[in-house]
């Protein structure tokens, strides 16, 4: 796997970062590129597809297949399964230069990204006790967010309810 390279954002051009890359510039590739870094969002290939066709009405969902495995291959986009909580779906994302932890809610699937000194602390240990020199480091953290604590904490309550009348 080649090692983290510059995203997208607040570097430059996706045309730029394309040929940095060394992955051939093409309309098609700069549209996809273009939405998953200005997204804000973790995508998955359909959702890019049916955003894509927006742009491009004659973009194929083969051409966007193909395109996320050479943006990936290419050290541009990163592919996630978030725990798997759509399967065996992945989305895409730019690959930043800060490492990040995605935050999953496992009832609702909603994602937040957390960017802290404890993640480079937990590198800095895991390098420092292994010898060991880390490239890339993905982290996700599986719970439940204050939303579907409560409805979870509500169903408990109506549970005991049921059950003591």
């Amino acid at each position: 796997m080649p090692p983290p390279r510059k995203a997208v954002t607040g570097t430059g051009s996706s045309e730029d970062a394309l040929t940095e890359s060394g992955v051939r510039f093409t309309r098609q590739r700069k549209i996809l590129l273009d939405l998953i870094d200005k997204s804000g969002d973790h995508l998955d290939a359909e959702r890019l597809y049916q955003m894509a066709k927006v742009t491009d009405p004659k973009l194929n969902r083969v051409t966007v297949y193909r395109t996320l495995k050479l943006l990936k291959e290419g050290g541009l986009v990163d592919e996630l399964d978030l725990m798997h909580q759509a399967g065996e779906q992945h989305f895409y994302e730019t690959r930043r230069k800060q490492e990040h932890a995605h935050v999953i809610c496992l009832s609702c699937g909603k994602v937040e990204e957390y960017f802290g000194e404890p993640l480079q602390k937990l590198r800095r240990q895991i390098e420092s006790l292994f010898a060991f020199q880390i490239v890339l480091a993905r982290t996700e953290v599986g719970g439940y967010c204050s939303h579907c604590q409560a409805m979870r904490a509500r169903e408990m309550r109506e549970a005991a309810e049921d059950l003591s009348v």
